[in-house]
């Protein structure tokens, strides 16, 4: 049962006067044209038109059908020449999502000057460092710092992150300075609770991979709040340098055990799905790949 082309073929009747007319403009059969009225009139339980062998009339219930099939299917056609005029052109309202910090630090900017190029884009930006469901929540597009797993969504790269090893001269001065990630168990630690390795931290280094466990004494689920207990002197950060390359650069933090390197990450823009994918997220993602083409923070080596 089409619905649809039943509603469509019962307007051309009308509209054409006669079965004739209907096959004609539709590209029908006549026996196809009274049998999509025939099975509208049974699904209804109405007569809609009255046929005699010479005459076709609509029926009063007939007549009040058509308006509202009229009405239906020229509000398609306006939706359908909508999207078609606007072609390849942003248009719409696109819902994002970020992490706090960097959509902070390195997203605050970019959305406005994406809607500044497409006027007819509005943008509706969420930040959070729970890791959202995209599709459930609504969201076009989400931009996501990880290792990259086996996943229904599509990822497109952006930049990547790496991690450092780090903590203020005036806490390694008080504390000493480790030299191999194993020291870290005697320190004071400030860890970020979404990372995936939780307490044990893994290190790439000349003897191989080495793990160890650390005991934080301060846990939070963003990243600024560990930076800022670094910058004070509090303990040991492992956090991308988006987040503290700067800081490494003007030497307020200092790069632990070099020769051993944490996994770094990937930062995407990750979007539901590629088919049919409405032209204002495909502009977006664009944008930003051509955003982060360029190194946007130091990365602190």
């Amino acid at each position: 049962m089409n619905k649809w082309l039943e509603m469509q073929v019962f307007a051309q009747v009308v509209e054409a006067g006669s079965f004739v007319g209907a096959a004609r403009t539709l590209d029908m059969s006549r026996a196809a044209v009274s049998r999509y009225v025939s099975d509208l009139e049974a699904r209804l339980g109405a007569r809609l038109l009255q046929r005699t062998t010479r005459t076709l009339s609509v029926t009063d219930e007939g007549e009040r059908f058509y308006q509202r099939c009229r009405d239906l299917l020229e509000g398609v056609a306006a939706a359908e020449a909508e999207i078609t005029a606007h072609g390849g052109e942003a248009v719409g309202p696109l819902k994002v999502n970020a992490p706090v910090s960097f959509g902070i630090l390195h997203l605050a900017g970019v959305w406005a000057s994406f809607a500044a190029l497409h006027p007819k884009v509005s943008v509706e930006v969420t930040l959070t460092d729970r890791l959202s469901d995209i599709v459930e929540e609504g969201f076009d597009l989400a931009v996501r710092i990880s290792r990259l797993q086996n996943s229904s969504l599509v990822a497109r790269p952006l930049a990547t992150a790496r991690m450092a090893l780090c903590a203020s001269p005036a806490y390694l001065a008080r504390a000493g300075t480790p030299v191999h990630p194993r020291e870290l168990a005697g320190h004071a630690v400030l860890a970020y609770s979404h990372w995936a390795g939780g307490d044990e931290w893994e290190f790439q280094g000349p003897d191989g991979r080495v793990s160890v466990r650390t005991t934080p004494f301060l846990r939070a689920n963003n990243g600024d709040t560990c930076r800022a207990g670094a910058l004070l002197h509090q303990g040991v950060v492992l956090q991308p340098t988006f987040l503290v390359g700067e800081d490494l650069a003007q030497g307020r933090l200092v790069e632990l055990c070099p020769g051993y390197r944490a996994d770094g990450m990937g930062i995407y823009a990750m979007y539901g799905s590629r088919k049919h994918l409405p032209p204002r997220v495909r502009l977006l993602i664009d944008f930003l790949v051509a955003h982060f083409a360029q190194p946007r923070w130091p990365d602190g080596a």
